[in-house]
């Protein structure tokens, strides 16, 4: 089933994506619209309202063996040199730093042509895209999910319900999401801790994770970064992340499934861990640089309308009442309003001198249920239980 054969879609998605996610297209911006050929239908009416706006398009089309429009892809993680690797074009900087919003259209043709890479290619390709990673990062930005043959099949279904599933839910209002969001906030900007309690159903044992929320502060989203969307999120202070924690729902990540995930923390790190599935793909996850041994986000699915649970990172850490942690890198935003600023500079040297601010080329999101039958038992902010009804977490 064609995306196009849903009347109106395309544009109401688009609106949604430039108009709320982005606040709107300024006559002059340069905004970056990335995706493979097989997205073309969203990114086509995607690039004309940004001209419509007075906007210029950037349309970066990106090859079929390239996760993401990474700055290499996977032919150069299989047969590139240190050198090679090292030798990103200026021109591909220059692009990234000229844009001043960004869109993403995640959909792969056949997510198989960039699996199969060992641990070192792997590393390698994700370390030469940082800083344009960073770039990107640091100017407003969304990414949406495109329904493709390729990703149905990877979720198990058939193209025309996985199409209707995802498309049902790129095009409804994600503003109400915000209320939700709101009754949390407050308690996310009071608590100096949070306390993750699961099970790992192999063995039965209650597990306890902690860590410290002193310097950070609650991100609110609905529809403004990813879409479909909302959650609640934050990142913790690594240098204190303590005890153990098991994820049971399945990721999709380099072309490969990760599931039944148990980590263990001391003194912020990840000292062990272990995959009943995918065990090669979290390793080469974790030991790509320091800080991927180490914890950059922590956060609560509030989607309501995501009662499906599905691989892809972008839609399974948003179902309602899931809980989210990332192996890697800290969203700067989490401790200051104003990154940009000299005092929101001079704040996140600090953070990151110190090591609460972690910094990688990784961030890698893994989900852990606690709607029944999951492995999640009991979420404490400080002393104050936290609890999934209806789709959303509120207040015990």
């Amino acid at each position: 089933m064609a995306l196009l054969s849903f009347r109106g879609a395309p544009v109401t998605w688009a609106s949604i994506l430039l108009d709320h996610s982005l606040g709107g297209i300024k006559p002059g911006e340069r905004v970056m619209i990335k995706g493979e050929r097989i997205g073309w239908p969203l990114m086509e009416v995607l690039e004309r309202r940004v001209i419509q706006a007075g906007g210029l398009p950037d349309v970066l089309l990106v090859p079929p063996n390239n996760e993401r429009g990474r700055a290499w892809s996977s032919a150069m993680g299989r047969h590139g040199a240190a050198e090679q690797l090292g030798a990103v074009p200026a021109w591909h900087r220059a692009r990234y730093e000229a844009m001043d919003k960004y869109v993403e259209v995640l959909g792969a043709e056949d997510p198989a042509r960039y699996a199969g890479l060992t641990a070192p290619q792997f590393q390698s390709i994700v370390s030469a895209d940082k800083p344009y990673t960073d770039l990107r990062l640091a100017k407003p930005w969304v990414i949406t999910l495109y329904p493709t043959p390729g990703f149905a099949a990877m979720e198990g279904l058939e193209f025309e319900e996985y199409t209707r599933f995802l498309v049902g839910a790129s095009t409804v209002d994600p503003r109400p999401l915000k209320d939700a969001e709101e009754v949390l906030a407050p308690l996310f900007e009071r608590a100096q801790s949070i306390r993750i309690e699961t099970v790992d159903p192999r063995d039965g044992r209650e597990l306890t994770l902690r860590m410290s929320l002193a310097p950070s502060r609650p991100a609110l989203s609905y529809g403004l970064r990813n879409f479909p969307d909302g959650e609640v999120f934050t990142s913790p202070d690594a240098n204190t992340v303590e005890g153990e924690i098991f994820v049971d729902l399945p990721v999709h990540y380099g072309g490969r499934d990760i599931r039944g995930i148990h980590l263990r923390f001391a003194s912020g790190r990840i000292v062990e861990y272990s995959a009943q599935e995918g065990g090669e793909q979290l390793a080469a996850i974790i030991e790509t640089d320091a800080g991927s041994h180490r914890l950059g986000e922590v956060a609560l699915g509030m989607n309501p309308g995501l009662e499906r649970v599905l691989k892809h990172p972008l839609l399974v850490e948003k179902v309602g009442g899931t809980l989210h942690i990332a192996i890697g890198s800290s969203y700067e935003i989490c401790y200051v309003e104003a990154p940009g600023s000299e005092e929101g500079k001079r704040r996140i040297a600090e953070l990151e001198a110190s090591g609460a601010l972690n910094r990688s080329a990784q961030h890698v999101d893994i989900v852990a249920d606690f709607r029944p039958g999951g492995c999640g038992r009991r979420v404490f902010l400080d002393e104050q239980e936290v609890v999934p009804r209806n789709g959303v977490w509120v207040p015990r």
